[in-house]
């Protein structure tokens, strides 16, 4: 990152990423404005600012000044999370450059642009084009799983794994993903924003383990349970009724659940490294990953 201090922009900063991104951000000495719908309900690091995505208006306070804009909203939770995500990418962009901001971030999903892409990951290849096509330079990372307390994902994982002495998955859980940890994809944002040589580039980012969905479980039942579970594969449950099956057994939401499990058939690895020569160092295995999450978890 920049030695200079930059004002930054960091769209969903109460989220998973974004509340861990702004306080260091703010320790390097950088004006941190945290975009929220309700800023007079903003606790955290930096200075809240209101600003709605899909309130094209209300982006142009939001972006005044602003050098580097970290773009971090995903709708998820909505059955027309298409539609919705690419509005909510076309307003962000017109407002970024209108404030002549210098650069975008993105945190998107991993997968081959020759494969067969899931919903999910065919949004999340959508609004990469949309945020750079207003000609402001966007810096994507591109992540699989991420690993850390209050990830969605991870939550999906840890509560079948608390909640279930065995479980039943089906076939798709055998698809190879590349987990990483919250702390590295941190480190890796932190290294690209304002760094000119990103510009305009697209990364692939992954912790060092490539694993199935099921040996994921396992893994974590491991540091969780100090056991595995057992696992029985079946042919028979799809996305729809896999999503309905999670909202019985966790809190996470079933349209949430659905939109996440459609992509789970889609094999997710790391297959660029280049990251490595913007931002060196070794990331965390997913094991330690699963570590220091059910450490936070226990100490907050």
């Amino acid at each position: 990152m920049t030695a200079e201090p930059l004002r930054v922009l960091v769209t969903g900063a109460t989220g998973f990423v974004g509340s861990r991104l702004s306080p260091i951000l703010l320790e390097a000495g950088h004006d941190v404005r945290a975009m929220t719908r309700r800023p007079e309900d903003y606790h955290g690091a930096g200075t809240p600012v209101a600003g709605d995505v899909f309130e094209a208006g209300s982006l142009a306070e939001a972006m005044d000044g602003v050098e580097v804009a970290v773009y971090m909203v995903h709708s998820l939770d909505d059955a027309d999370f298409e539609r919705k995500d690419a509005e909510a990418a076309r307003n962000f962009a017109r407002a970024a450059a209108d404030a002549g901001v210098r650069q975008i971030v993105y945190l998107g999903g991993l997968g081959r642009d020759d494969q067969d892409l899931s919903p999910h990951l065919r949004s999340r290849r959508q609004v990469e084009k949309l945020l750079g096509a207003t000609g402001v330079p966007v810096t994507v990372l591109r992540a699989a799983i991420v690993v850390g307390a209050g990830g969605i994902s991870w939550e999906i994982t840890r509560q079948l794994v608390k909640n279930l002495p065995a479980m039943i998955v089906p076939k798709w859980a055998a698809t190879r993903s590349q987990p990483i940890a919250v702390d590295d994809v941190i480190r890796y944002l932190v290294g690209v924003i304002g760094n000119e040589e990103t510009f305009g580039v697209t990364y692939e980012i992954g912790g060092p383990d490539q694993l199935s969905y099921v040996e994921m479980l396992q893994q974590a039942a491991e540091v969780i349970n100090g056991r595995r579970v057992p696992v029985i594969t079946v042919p028979v449950l799809t996305p729809g009724l896999s999503s309905h099956w999670i909202r019985f057994v966790t809190d996470v939401d079933t349209t949430t659940a659905k939109n996440l499990i459609d992509s789970m058939s889609t094999e997710v690895l790391q297959h660029d490294f280049s990251i490595l020569e913007v931002v060196p160092g070794e990331p965390l295995s997913y094991q330690e990953a699963v570590r220091r999450a059910i450490e936070e978890q226990r100490t907050s």
